[in-house]
């Protein structure tokens, strides 16, 4: 069992997925993402652009690692000065969102946010910078330090740069 200090949450404080039923959990999360992603760019961030909780969404798009095609997900906008960051934390799942490995693979993204979409290139930070952004992160989303605390995995964070084109 991992912890991290900068992580306030603690292991025991937080709930397990059930071992039954992932599957399904990620079906209906696969399912309401790519609504949410359709809706929020047919409207340009006028609708589906809040989260659960009331959390500014931010599509993010990205190249398939191994298809090439393209992949579209709904993240919380996290801006950090004119950068955007990304946290893989999938809820504090025990496996990598699909998203993750299109970033490792192909770091030029776009992200839309209230219907301007931008090109960044995103490169995941050293476990040093992700512990001193660790309190802007949960900041901006309370939930990433439960998350964190729910699993082994060292849920990456990436930083995404704006480029020049």
């Amino acid at each position: 069992m991992k912890e991290y200090e900068y992580v306030t949450k603690k292991r025991d404080e937080v709930d397990a997925f059930p071992e039954k039923g992932m599957g399904v959990i990620r079906a209906i999360m696969r399912l309401a993402t790519r609504f949410q992603v359709a809706v929020f760019r047919m409207t340009n961030g006028r609708m589906m652009n809040k989260f659960i909780g009331g959390y500014p969404v931010c599509i993010v798009t990205t190249t398939g690692a191994k298809s090439g095609a393209i992949r579209r997900i709904a993240l919380i906008d996290l801006p950090h000065g004119d950068d955007k960051l990304m946290v893989a934390s999938q809820g504090g799942m025990d496996k990598m969102p699909a998203w993750y490995y299109n970033v490792n693979a192909n770091p030029e993204v776009q992200i839309m946010v209230d219907g301007a979409e931008k090109t960044y290139r995103a490169s995941r930070v050293s476990d040093e910078e992700k512990a001193e952004l660790w309190p802007h992160l949960c900041s901006l989303y309370p939930d990433f330090d439960e998350y964190q605390a729910r699993t082994d995995r060292n849920i990456p964070v990436f930083r995404c740069k704006l480029t020049d084109s």
